[in-house]
């Protein structure tokens, strides 16, 4: 039994309840984290800090891409290493999440070519449940560290995917096979893609869609304002900017200040952002270094401008 003390009045008990369930799930985090150039805005000066170790002292989320890059020559697949998973799930708190993106050997149809004229050669891995249980058994250290897995799909012409309804149908069988108990999300490179049935899709299979600002997308506050009524949790806004190669010039890779100010996009942003909490939506936002030249300086102005806001 609790002491007397500890009963609170019904209506303080309503309130916090209401509190809890009305507060916006949203979570600000970088695209990856070892950069050195972040010294003196995320870490500290020591000789050898664990970056991602102090990174969570200041953001709650982080993009893990590094596991991504997985299909080599020869149909090699490598897959995330214990010792790193262990490393990784030890230095963060509680609370702190991975968005994952989802080994290419996955998600690519075939494998990359250097030229445009080479043949296509087929992914034997590609929508794999047996490779994608065992990148899950890697990942089980993490444990409750585990947020959304992202299928990152690159541009799918027509000799790699037929149409949408080929995909939705193989996407399907694919993700039947899959276990219960994770957060997965699509990110689709191809604009004509995005429409009714893509969306309608994701609802029915409870799958979350990661708006790409970039990489020749459509604004992701168009597709938004079509299909805000349509959208599934987890929502991951990915701020990626635009031409790479340019950026990495004006900044020479070093990435503690903003270069390519987008401030007007960045008031529609914070509007997508307060719209979604007010749908209560589950919202992650990743923010690259090449967006405006610092993703830490790029969060801070997003913040800043939703507390401005209310």
């Amino acid at each position: 039994m609790f002491p007397l003390s500890f009963y609170w009045p019904l209506p303080v008990i309503i309130l916090i309840v209401h509190f809890m369930e009305t507060k916006p799930f949203r979570k600000f985090g970088t695209c990856s984290w070892k950069y050195e150039s972040w010294r003196g805005i995320v870490y500290s000066q020591v000789k050898k800090p664990n970056f991602l170790e102090e990174y969570s002292r200041r953001f709650s989320t982080v993009e893990v891409d590094q596991w991504f890059w997985s299909l080599f020559e020869g149909n090699t697949v490598v897959l995330p290493k214990a010792a790193v998973v262990q490393e990784y799930a030890a230095s963060v708190p509680p609370g702190f999440i991975f968005s994952i993106k989802v080994p290419n050997s996955i998600t690519l149809t075939h494998h990359y070519a250097k030229k445009k004229s080479a043949p296509l050669v087929p992914n034997p891995y590609f929508l794999s449940t047996e490779l994608m249980e065992k990148f899950l058994q890697t990942l089980e250290p993490l444990g409750d560290h585990i947020g959304p897995l992202m299928f990152q799909f690159e541009y799918l012409n027509k000799n790699k995917m037929a149409s949408l309804n080929h995909f939705m149908d193989m996407f399907e069988v694919f993700r039947n096979g899959l276990p219960k108990g994770y957060q997965y999300c699509l990110e689709i490179r191809n604009p004509n893609y995005l429409k009714n049935e893509y969306f309608d899709f994701l609802a029915e299979y409870h799958l979350g869609h990661v708006f790409l600002q970039g990489y020749y997308m459509p604004s992701i506050f168009e597709i938004y304002d079509k299909f805000k009524d349509r959208l599934s949790d987890p929502v991951v806004i990915r701020l990626h900017g635009g031409d790479r190669k340019d950026i990495e010039a004006r900044t020479n890779n070093t990435w503690n200040e903003i270069v390519d100010s987008k401030d007007s996009e960045l008031l529609v942003l914070t509007r997508m952002i307060q719209d979604l909490s007010n749908r209560k939506h589950q919202v992650l936002i990743n923010v690259n270094n090449h967006y405006e030249g610092s993703a830490p300086r790029s969060i801070e102005k997003i913040k800043a401008l939703l507390q401005t806001k209310g």
